[in-house]
């Protein structure tokens, strides 16, 4: 009976460390907080029914992110590919919110980053998300992500400037 109850206090130890910033990195990754809270249930699922001895509470948090991050990337794919094909069905365009000129600002500028996010190649989106929305540090990246810091910091740096350049052709003036 020991053991039991040893397994579930560890499986909550873990669960309090990680749930957290699970959940920053995978809401930023799908956009909706039902569904985050669904991948990190899953991810959790598979961590328990997996019963994995790792062997520090940091390793089982970089395997974690890991299954969460995969888990987030491959909704966020098939929910553009359903998107994109029932726009086709549709042929229509998305109606304009017709909120006040603030919403309308903040709504757009945010369209802009997403898009712009979304259209990084995966290795920089994937640490871009993991630093400014999950909060990692470069050395957590790396584990999770099994490349060295050094790396990290270069796809980081790359991301950044990517997105940069990417929103500033996005950015309309007004005269």
């Amino acid at each position: 009976m020991r053991d039991g109850e040893d397994e579930i206090s560890n499986f909550k130890e873990v669960y309090e460390s990680i749930f957290p910033v699970l959940i920053k990195v995978v809401y930023h990754i799908v956009g909706s907080m039902e569904v985050a809270e669904d991948i990190c249930q899953e991810t959790f699922i598979r961590f328990y029914n997996k019963n994995i001895r790792f062997p520090s509470l940091d390793e089982s948090r970089y395997w974690l992110i890991r299954v969460a991050k995969n888990l987030a990337f491959n909704y966020y794919r098939r929910r553009e590919r359903e998107y994109r094909a029932v726009k086709r069905l549709r042929n229509e365009k998305p109606l304009a919110d017709d909120g006040g000129l603030d919403f309308i600002f903040r709504e757009e500028t945010e369209k802009i980053v997403k898009k712009a996010l979304e259209s990084l190649p995966e290795k920089l989106k994937s640490v871009l998300v993991l630093k400014e929305y999950g909060g990692l540090s470069y050395r957590d990246i790396a584990k999770v992500l099994h490349i060295s810091e050094n790396n990290v910091k270069i796809r980081v740096f790359r991301a950044r400037t990517a997105l940069q350049q990417k929103i500033d052709k996005e950015t309309v003036h007004v005269f």
